[in-house]
């Protein structure tokens, strides 16, 4: 394999070393991971607005997708399922295409000022249950389809990532005039001529202010 990196761990008696090296993890962190949805993950999950989805497809080219909404949009169904509605997106349904080739998926969830995360490794399935789709229902509008997860694993992860990358800090925070533009990522990745960054984002603006459900 080619790669323009040098020094590689590929193989898993090198892994047994690396973890001698490493050391094994704590008792703690050891035995962390249960196999349902207790009361701890349904409050974590109640509370949470935001989400990362990763899914790969048959072929285990991976993809990490964003979902958000009020907390408590994830519906947890019972002690071992969940349901996630699927929001109008950019349509290119990625997620959805790679769940239907290859269920496997992991969920990271996050709670705005909170350093720690629940993760939640699972079988997804693409549903249009109707049941739980107008349970969905925001300002009169119903999801058409979305995803459910059997879960198989779930765990808290500490607060370092945030503490080190101080996401929750607002003054760590860039100034708005330092931020990457968007639309102009838009514009020179797609290039689609004679589309200027200032239309992308006058289309940008409107989706988000009349498209979000």
């Amino acid at each position: 394999m080619s790669t323009r990196f040098q020094n590689v761990i590929s193989t898993m008696e090198q892994f047994a070393e690396l973890r001698s090296e490493y050391g094994s993890p704590s008792e703690r962190a050891a035995n962390k991971v249960i196999s349902f949805l207790d009361q701890h993950c349904r409050e974590f999950i109640s509370k949470s607005p935001f989400l990362s989805l990763a899914t790969s497809d048959a072929n285990g080219q991976c993809d990490v997708s964003p979902r958000g909404d009020k907390p408590g949009f994830v519906m947890v169904l019972d002690d071992h399922h969940l349901f996630i509605p699927e929001r109008p997106g950019n349509r290119r349904m990625d997620s959805i295409q790679n769940v239907i080739s290859n269920p496997n998926v992991g969920l990271l969830f996050l709670i705005p000022g909170l350093g720690e995360t629940l993760r939640i490794n699972g079988k997804a399935f693409v549903c249009r249950d109707p049941e739980l789709l107008e349970k969905s229902t925001v300002n009169g509008r119903t999801p058409t389809l979305g995803i459910g997860v059997e879960v198989k694993e779930c765990f808290v992860h500490c607060a370092k990532a945030f503490i080190r990358s101080g996401l929750w800090t607002p003054d760590s925070w860039l100034e708005k005039e330092l931020l990457p533009s968007a639309p102009q990522m838009y514009v020179d990745h797609s290039k689609i001529p004679n589309v200027t960054a200032e239309q992308v984002a006058k289309e940008l603006q409107e989706g988000y202010t009349n498209r979000l459900y």
